[in-house]
């Protein structure tokens, strides 16, 4: 069965990290009057090669619902056809402000679980793009629920993973949000910092298992957790605590086994992988 197809307007778009070609987009559907999607879910985007032949991409939305409106976050890649047709260079425009793509979607499962619990959110790279889906959902800044705590009060963390301090997408977003919500933790780690960062160092890997243990302590939990017994009801298997993971496969793999390790059940590990 044929998908239908929607035609994308892009109405806006900027490099955000001059160091890694790292464009945001934001698109408008002018034929429909909502485009209604889970945060965490993705669209695919059509696009005819220089043969004429359909090429198509899968990206994250890296925006909460809003109307007719989506937004992405693309790495350009040298050899890459369709991050090229979105996010060439000035003089070879494929895609300027105006110009249409063709998209079909919402797709995905990688969306919040309910009820809502504390949460671990880990990213690398443009893998913060469902994340700020999610965290724009959580804590609106437009509609009727603008500047509230759509969290109930949940502790959020999230963890994002980079090279290079240039390659922190939409950090004065997540710093901003953090100062308005005491329960919102940003946490972004830098693999190959400069001596004059201040953060955290190193992969993500190495900084989940602190939280976790942290939060364990706090609420005096031991670790690891034990494992419900397979027969257990499933309200004896509820989960005060879930972690959505987004990146490349090696960093997800890495964070599921130490996950795992802790006790938690595979169930409350959520995950998406783009390699």
């Amino acid at each position: 069965m044929a998908r239908e197809l929607y035609i994308a307007r892009l109405e806006w778009k900027s490099c955000i990290s001059e160091p890694a070609q790292c464009y945001h987009f934001e698109f408008v559907l002018d034929e429909v009057v909502n485009f209604s999607y889970l945060p965490g879910q993705f669209i695919s985007a059509v696009a005819e090669d220089a043969a004429g032949k359909p090429q198509t991409r899968a990206y994250s939305m890296a925006s909460a619902p809003n109307g007719n409106r989506f937004e992405l976050c693309v790495n350009r890649v040298e050899a890459g056809f369709f991050s090229n047709h979105l996010a060439d260079l000035p003089e070879d425009d494929l895609l300027p402000v105006g110009g249409t793509i063709r998209v079909h979607g919402p797709h995905g499962q990688f969306t919040l679980r309910e009820p809502l619990t504390d949460t671990i959110l880990i990213a690398t790279g443009t893998g913060v793009a469902p994340m700020r889906a999610f965290l724009q959902s959580l804590f609106p800044e437009h509609g009727p629920h603008a500047g509230q705590d759509g969290s109930g009060g949940r502790e959020i963390w999230l963890v994002y993973g980079t090279r290079h301090e240039s390659e922190l997408y939409y950090r004065d977003e997540f710093e901003a949000l953090a100062r308005r919500f005491p329960n919102f933790h940003y946490l972004p780690t830098l693999s190959r910092a400069a001596e004059s960062w201040k953060g955290w160092r190193g992969y993500v890997q190495e900084h989940v298992g602190r939280i976790v243990a942290e939060r364990a302590a706090r609420l005096g939990q031991t670790l690891p957790a034990p494992v419900a017994p397979a027969e257990a009801s499933e309200a004896d298997k509820a989960f005060d605590i879930y972690a959505y993971i987004c990146g490349l496969n090696e960093m997800v793999a890495g964070v599921r086994a130490q996950l795992a390790g802790l006790g938690w059940n595979r169930k409350q590990i959520i995950y998406e992988r783009y390699d």
